[in-house]
């Protein structure tokens, strides 16, 4: 099926019973999902694209020479501050994320500071997700989702942890770009109608050439 040039793709046989946990397999898993997309562009179901997906892979991908990209928090930097907010939220259980912030500092994970320029942030703002499909950073989006599965559907909380570990081997790199351009290309959409457990993807697929 298709709107205009966006082919829709139904995913079946869910994972999870959580709808929230569903939800990150199209967010993170985009590369298992399309194996022959070289770049995608994820946007929650509450955005609209509202600019050439070419011009957004220009700017956050090509212009900074990295392969993944991601909007920071607009309010919050620290991942411990997150987890408190999240539990104040009602978001998750507050056992569960508790054990995860405490599996983490023993980790290594240490609360956000200047110190760590130049990472400008420790908690991104998921709702749009810029990719190249390579494998340093498929890695990183399949680790990532494994934090999601072992621990909570919460990601900002373990996207640090996940991204630390692979810089600190690596000279792998997110551009994580201040949340005022994200607001340059997406648009919140208020709907008539209300929906639980599903959101619709955008999804830029360039097929790799054979």
């Amino acid at each position: 099926m298709r709107i205009g040039l966006w082919r829709i793709v139904i995913v079946h046989n869910l994972l999870y019973d959580d709808p929230k946990r569903s939800g990150k397999v199209p967010n993170l898993l985009l590369h298992r999902l399309f194996s022959n997309a070289r770049y995608s562009l994820w946007i929650d179901a509450k955005l609209e694209l509202v600019v050439d997906p070419y011009q957004i892979l220009e700017r956050f991908l090509w212009r900074k020479n990295v392969s993944f990209a991601i909007s920071r928090h607009y309010r919050r930097f620290d991942e411990f501050v997150e987890a408190e907010t999240n539990k104040a939220a009602g978001k998750f259980d507050n056992v569960s994320i508790d054990y995860q912030v405490e599996f983490y500092k023993k980790e290594g994970l240490i609360p956000y500071s200047t110190a760590k320029h130049p990472i400008t942030s420790d908690v991104p703002e998921g709702c749009v997700v810029v990719r190249e499909h390579i494998p340093i950073s498929n890695l990183f989006a399949c680790l990532w989702f494994n934090e999601v599965d072992r621990f909570t559907p919460r990601d900002q909380i373990s996207f640090a942890i996940v991204r630390n570990k692979i810089v600190s081997k690596t000279n792998w790199t997110v551009n994580m770009f201040l949340d005022c351009e994200r607001r340059n290309f997406v648009v919140q959409v208020i709907f008539m109608f209300c929906f639980f457990r599903f959101s619709k993807i955008y999804a830029l697929i360039m097929e790799r050439k054979r």
